[in-house]
């Protein structure tokens, strides 16, 4: 047996997906992006799923660890490496680094600040909802992020007005280094929808499959006016809160165990390989070296770039025009 279309290009985007945070990696090592970096490797399974069912006219609003979403909205890889290599070709000219990157043509954005990328999916919705659109906004945060005051305020809204939201809560049970279950009072966070009259469901975030099966169910019930979604996706980070976090929350030998038990594209190869046989694994194999050797070619492109002149540094803040 063969790999389907579908089954091709779930896994083909999250070899994408984890080529491009290892040259995030590479490119912080030689010293191309200054400041944190926030890499989501282990987290791969939920942005190539997402990438399904949204389309060009919903608005996406991440957080800190955009990158796989970002590029699940279909945002220029080329140019979000660029800005976050902190280069003038970058899709805010290099000023918005890896934590605020903006792309008004694929209505994605993100936000540095915990909890912060709720209401400003809400007022995408809010919009959607004036002008009649079929479009959903969807809000992404962290299990942390379920805790402030942002995330609930922006459900009791949405609920209120059955508002088209869906809020993508990427459990992977670490707010920096507190664990969700120390700090929560119930299991899931998928549970509490009730509270805002939403709907609640919870996956399992390291396959696709299931992912993209219970998103594309979330993102149907929004845009047919049913009101917003909670989808929880448990899932694992397996580096440091940032690069460079000494993470003295878990130890190698957790961390070992994470990697070794958890990692979304060992587990999706070795189901595909299970369901159609071991035929299929020299196809996935070429499929991880070829997306590897073009995002390291892509690294090498961006970072022959120019930087933005230094000249310019107050460029794009101010404005002295007024709209009528």
């Amino acid at each position: 047996m063969s790999l389907s279309d579908i089954q091709r290009s779930r896994y083909q985007r999250m070899c994408e997906m984890r080529a491009f945070d290892e040259a995030c990696m590479e490119a912080l090592k030689r010293k191309a992006i200054h400041g944190e970096l926030h890499i989501g490797i282990g987290q791969e399974a939920v942005g190539a799923a997402m990438a399904e069912s949204l389309r060009a006219q919903d608005a996406v609003v991440s957080t800190h660890r955009n990158h796989f979403h970002a590029l699940a909205k279909g945002v220029d890889p080329l140019k979000l490496l660029a800005e976050i290599c902190e280069r003038e070709a970058g899709l805010c000219k290099g000023r918005g680094g890896h934590m605020h990157p903006f792309c008004p043509e694929t209505h994605f954005s993100a936000t540095g600040i915990v909890g912060a990328s709720l209401p400003v999916a809400l007022g995408y919705a809010h919009a959607f909802r004036m002008r009649g659109d079929e479009a959903v906004a969807v809000g992404i945060s962290g299990d942390g992020a379920s805790h402030t005051g942002g995330f609930h305020e922006s459900m009791v809204m949405a609920g209120a007005a059955k508002l088209p939201l869906v809020v993508l809560v990427e459990n992977n049970s670490l707010a920096i280094s507190v664990s969700f279950s120390d700090v929560s009072p119930t299991a899931t966070v998928a549970e509490r929808a009730s509270a805002y009259s939403a709907l609640g469901l919870h996956v399992d975030g390291t396959d696709p499959d299931v992912v993209s099966e219970v998103f594309g169910q979330a993102m149907d019930h929004a845009r047919s006016g049913n009101g917003p979604v909670i989808v929880e996706a448990t899932c694992h980070r397996f580096r440091g809160h940032f690069e460079g976090d000494p993470e003295h929350y878990r130890d190698r030998t957790e961390r070992n165990r994470v990697r070794s038990s958890y990692d979304p594209l060992i587990l999706y190869r070795n189901k595909l390989c299970a369901e159609l046989g071991d035929g299929v694994a020299a196809e996935l194999d070429a499929l991880q070296k070829s997306t590897v050797s073009k995002t390291k070619a892509m690294l090498a492109e961006v970072l022959a770039m120019p930087m933005p002149d230094p000249a310019g540094a107050l460029d794009y803040i101010f404005t002295d025009e007024v709209s009528e």
